[in-house]
């Protein structure tokens, strides 16, 4: 009768214990609200949950990948694409999280997917495909800015993909195979322009030394000489001519 008696409140004193023990892993935190009012952060490890007086809200620390849904944005050169980027955050102070805003994850989605749309509408189409690292970080940091109320850090910002349509794409092509068109013209201008400097070096040079320029003539005389199956009306320059006539005359002896 005396263990009866006594069975009910030991009953409910071990389900009270048994309610109040919590445990948190290495990577979690508890926010303790005590009778509604916030009091202390606690974990990780066993800890203590007064039933109906207290109550614990469960905040992971861990790095948490987002996506963010495709947007579209439309640049400041006024073209239409759509962009799909990656956000990686952790919670830094369990209390704001909890106490600051409501569902911090849907809240920092809702901000990241702005902030994306209002940071790439300030870029041209040529900026998003080429300075995407840039990008990146200036969405990173406004972001940051705004999540730091809300005990949140905002580790990384990825644009994953930049989606054109297909009119789009062609003019790009467009664009990229005039662009390489120019720029093989401009580098065969510069190779002319440095050839015909080099020659006129070289001219110069010859034409300080006569014997150079008889040499050079000889060189090109043997080099054509080697093809048999073509006749070779080869122009002789006075200046060439000139010191030969003048040795043959001088070697004359008089009266022959």
């Amino acid at each position: 009768m005396f263990f009866e008696a006594y069975l009910i409140p030991l009953t409910l004193i071990a389900a009270l214990l048994v309610a109040s023990i919590k445990i948190l892993r290495e990577y979690e935190r508890g926010v303790i609200f005590t009778l509604g009012r916030f009091t202390s952060v606690k974990g990780p490890g066993l800890i203590i949950v007064i039933p109906a007086v207290q109550k614990m809200e469960k905040v992971d620390l861990r790095v948490q990948v987002m996506d963010v849904p495709s947007q579209d944005v439309i640049s400041r050169d006024n073209v239409s694409v759509k962009v799909n980027a990656v956000v990686y955050f952790r919670v830094i102070e369990p209390e704001k999280s909890i106490i600051q805003v409501e569902q911090f994850r849907d809240a920092t989605s809702q901000l990241a997917q702005t902030t994306l749309r209002s940071v790439l509408g300030q870029h041209e189409l040529d900026e998003m495909l080429a300075e995407r690292d840039k990008l990146n970080d200036d969405i990173r940091q406004i972001l940051d800015a705004q999540t730091d109320a809300w005990g949140i850090k905002v580790a990384n910002v990825e644009i994953k993909h930049v989606d054109l349509d297909e009119s789009m794409i062609r003019a790009i092509a467009r664009q990229a195979e005039a662009e390489r068109s120019r720029r093989a013209k401009v580098i065969h201008a510069e190779g002319e322009q440095q050839a015909a400097e080099k020659l006129m070096e070289a001219a110069s040079v010859l034409s300080q030394q006569p014997q150079a320029m008889q040499l050079r003539f000889l060189e090109t005389l043997t080099a054509i000489a080697g093809d048999r199956t073509s006749t070779i009306v080869f122009p002789v320059p006075i200046d060439l001519i000139e010191p030969l006539m003048r040795n043959a005359g001088a070697g004359r002896r008089p009266g022959s």
